[in-house]
């Protein structure tokens, strides 16, 4: 298998740019204007999304991180009053 080393992959990042700046200045203004709105409601979409999934993001980074937190999830999940049919499903028997 061929891979590139990275003075080809900053190469073809140069090249690619090189394009879309050729591209970008060959618009006229109306195209960038267009192109900026489309930029604009894309971008603020996806801070929404951002914002609204970084407290599972935080969730699941002090599950990963403190082992604690797991253990008292465990502690918790296995002290509810659950039928023992469903705690053998989960594994809590």
């Amino acid at each position: 298998m061929d891979s590139q080393t990275a003075s080809e992959k900053n190469v073809i990042i140069n090249k690619v740019n090189v394009n879309l700046q050729n591209f970008w200045s060959n618009l006229s203004e109306k195209q960038k204007s267009i192109f900026k709105k489309i930029w604009s409601i894309l971008t603020y979409k996806w801070q929404w999304q951002i914002i609204l999934n970084t407290p599972f993001l935080v969730i699941w980074l002090l599950d990963q991180t403190i082992p604690a937190v797991h253990s008292f999830d465990m502690q918790l999940i296995s002290s509810l009053p659950l039928p023992m049919m469903i705690k053998t499903y989960l594994g809590f028997s």
